[in-house]
């Protein structure tokens, strides 16, 4: 049913979700990856579409930037539209000597700045982890795809402030193992939980703020070649 931020139609989307942040990187996928694919929802520029990758029928749609837009799009796609897997894929800023530019990281934990799981008024800190058999599909497909040795799974965090980090910050959270910041992972690891469905993250290492490397713009927008491939043989994975 069409909701106040999806117009998109019962049954318009596949089981399996890949959600970038930014709609024109879900466009790329769409008209570079997809068979057939054709747009499902574009309010507010949220473009959404729906294809098949290898006979597997897939769908991706932009989350936006930060953990309350990533909350409301995925909750929709998770309670209105019946997706049970949702793979975030976008960009990370490594905190880990051991992760590099153009690196892929899949985030088994979501550590995270924000309040978002006050709401389930639980009386403790939740732990925002990823589904298990999505980490497993995942993880058995970056083997087959020759990723191991590029692909790193470990805690990663999820910020509400972009500009909010300090040396001395990313000095603590790097020595509590913690592999890259992002901003959408720990809410879509919750709203899957309480919906009792799926999600991952993977994301490609944009920037190392150890070193202060970073990509230009049309890199983040399209050279995420490796991630992509990973997400959408992953849900081919998961068909099997």
């Amino acid at each position: 049913m069409p909701t106040a931020h999806n117009s998109a139609a019962k049954g318009d989307f596949a089981k399996t979700v890949l959600m970038p942040g930014d709609p024109k990187r879900a466009r790329y996928i769409a008209t570079h990856f997809l068979e057939n694919a054709r747009l499902v929802n574009d309010v507010r520029g949220i473009q959404g579409y729906t294809g098949s990758y290898k006979g597997t029928p897939v769908s991706v749609m932009a989350s936006g930037m930060g953990m309350p837009s990533m909350a409301i799009y995925s909750y929709e796609l998770y309670h209105f539209y019946d997706v049970e897997n949702i793979i975030r894929i976008g960009s990370a800023g490594a905190i880990s000597e051991r992760v590099n530019l153009r690196d892929l990281v899949v985030g088994m934990g979501a550590s995270t700045t924000s309040r978002f799981a006050h709401q389930y008024d639980l009386g403790g800190d939740y732990s925002a982890i990823c589904s298990y058999p999505l980490l497993e599909s995942c993880m058995r497909t970056a083997a087959r795809l020759s990723l191991t040795e590029k692909t790193f799974a470990g805690n990663i965090l999820s910020s509400d402030a972009f500009y909010g980090e300090t040396p001395e910050m990313i000095q603590k959270w790097s020595a509590m193992g913690v592999l890259a910041i992002e901003m959408e992972a720990a809410a879509l690891y919750m709203n899957a939980a309480a919906a009792g469905k799926h999600a991952l993250c993977i994301c490609t290492v944009s920037d190392q703020l150890l070193n202060d490397e970073h990509l230009s713009g049309e890199e983040r927008e399209q050279g995420f070649t490796d991630m992509m491939r990973l997400a959408l043989e992953t849900a081919v994975d998961l068909e099997k």
